[in-house]
């Protein structure tokens, strides 16, 4: 039974997102202001090119620690650009086994066609499985 409840049916669909040329401050006053980890970076198309999570954005304190001054610069400088991803059609069960088996909080969600259609996260897995409980 568990097998058969999939990603698509927990998933966040309600995406905020970036992009590439945002300013890295902007980013990072969205991700505190609306109390997220992290969100997808998307093209002018709509076509994932990377993530950028609060790991990403603590580059940006140490540099400029570092240099004693902002640095700044935009989101396609610090973001993940290597992203892995799952299907909507995968398992919760399979998902659990993934977050299990990595250090991920989120993975962008696809489709049939690789168009970004939402985002799994830890917290979703749990919710299906205490749902299905």
């Amino acid at each position: 039974m568990f097998k058969s409840v999939l990603v698509k049916d927990y998933m966040a669909t309600n995406l905020s997102t970036f992009t590439p040329d945002m300013e890295i401050s902007e980013a990072i006053k969205f991700l505190n202001t609306h109390k997220i980890s992290g969100a997808p970076v998307v093209d002018d198309r709509g076509n994932l090119v990377g993530m950028l999570s609060e790991k990403d954005c603590l580059e940006v304190a140490l540099q400029s620690t570092y240099y004693e001054d902002w640095v700044g610069g935009i989101v396609s400088e610090y973001m993940t650009p290597n992203v892995e991803t799952v299907a909507d059609t995968s398992s919760i069960v399979d998902m659990a086994d993934k977050f299990i088996k990595s250090t991920y909080k989120r993975y962008p969600v696809l489709n049939e066609e690789g168009d970004l259609v939402g985002q799994v996260s830890r917290s979703d897995v749990l919710r299906a499985l205490d749902k299905l409980w």
